[in-house]
């Protein structure tokens, strides 16, 4: 079941955060934020990692005030990571945290003040060589647009971001990337869609307090997805009152169910029903527990029955057909293997992971000769 993605991306100048490309044809980056307290250092890092761990290609922290910029500096000295600083009010912060070693500052200029402040955090960031993200949403929007459109609008938000664009025009400083973000789709979606067309920086995209996790989950597939489907899009991040760890990894199966990028085993799974010769349920949560380690692309199909078994299972790199009395395995479209239920799960676990090893260093040689 392997095929390109059709979908024809929209055409984005590039900036680079850290050593992560963003825009100009680069895969979509997949970002969270930490919710740590950022001046505990020790739970910060760590939180970092785990997020990266999960396959954040990009970490952003908030940095609230000039302790949380000492304490970024520590932070900074212990991760690798792309970091990004999440700032509001104080321009200053931003002048500090640049020299501190930030791959990118998140700002509304909007409320940073006045165009010297804006100038000051330009000037620092093209001194340093880093790029800015324009933040504009839809619960801090200025107060003469709120005025102008009674309540916040995609016109409303389009608007507040040419300001600031326009801002960034003025110091000739094209390394930006820009966000619309609402916590209603469709205000979101259709502020995206306008602005994607008058301007070619690369867009970071989001559904902004989208929810819980299933909740947020279902809002951002539902947005995210209708505007990566038209090609809009250069990194995203899931926002989600979740563990930050599974906003990266919503946002990974996003991107994957979109063939956009791919990471990891992307499961094919039966609903399970009444003819399933073995708990397909229990098998796949088991299966996806044991195996979250795994970052070489695979398809791996757990099918309960003989109806649709073989025909997904000889599809995928791996596959299990449910039958009777034994289930078969599958590897490359080809019988492997049959297996009782009862050894179901610690020896597809085995096989995958023999599958897993065998493609990275199939991988890796073609790295190598490249």
């Amino acid at each position: 079941m392997h095929f390109e993605s059709p979908i024809k991306r929209r055409q984005s100048r590039q900036i680079m955060v850290g050593d992560v490309a963003v825009g100009g044809g680069a895969p979509i980056s997949v970002q969270s934020m930490t919710n740590t307290e950022t001046c505990d250092v020790d739970a910060t890092v760590a939180q970092i990692r785990a997020i990266a761990d999960a396959g954040a290609d990009i970490v952003r922290v908030s940095i609230p005030s000039m302790d949380a910029a000492e304490a970024f500096k520590k932070i900074r000295q212990e991760v690798s990571t792309p970091l990004v600083a999440d700032i509001h009010f104080d321009y200053k912060i931003a002048l500090k945290v640049a020299e501190y070693g930030v791959d990118c500052l998140r700002i509304n200029p909007g409320n940073i003040g006045s165009k010297d402040r804006i100038r000051s955090v330009v000037d620092s960031a093209r001194d340093h060589g880093i790029p800015i993200r324009i933040g504009v949403n839809a619960g801090s929007l200025e107060k003469d647009l709120q005025k102008k459109y009674g309540e916040p609008t995609p016109d409303a938000l389009v608007e507040s971001a040419f300001r600031q664009i326009g801002f960034f025009d003025e110091l000739d400083f094209q390394e930006f990337k820009l966000s619309l973000k609402a916590s209603d789709i469709f205000m979101t979606v259709e502020a995206y869609r306008k602005i994607a067309s008058q301007i070619d920086n690369p867009l970071h995209l989001g559904i902004t307090e989208a929810g819980g996790l299933r909740s947020g989950t279902v809002k951002s597939s539902i947005g995210l997805g209708m505007l990566l489907m038209d090609g809009i899009g250069d990194t995203l991040r899931v926002s989600l009152a979740a563990d930050p760890v599974q906003e990266i990894k919503v946002g990974w199966d996003m991107l994957r169910s979109l063939k956009l990028r791919n990471r990891g085993i992307n499961f094919i799974a039966c609903p399970s029903c009444s003819r399933q010769n073995f708990d397909v349920i229990k098998t796949m949560n088991q299966l996806e527990e044991r195996l979250e380690d795994i970052k070489v692309p695979l398809d791996v199909a757990v099918i309960g029955c003989i109806v649709n078994g073989p025909g997904e299972a000889k599809e995928a790199d791996l596959g299990l057909a449910g039958g009777t009395p034994n289930n078969m395995v599958y590897e490359d479209g080809k019988p492997s293997n049959q297996l009782q239920a009862d050894e179901i799960v610690d020896q597809l676990e085995k096989q995958i992971r023999a599958k897993a090893d065998a493609k990275e260093k199939e991988l890796e040689q073609i790295i190598a000769k490249a």
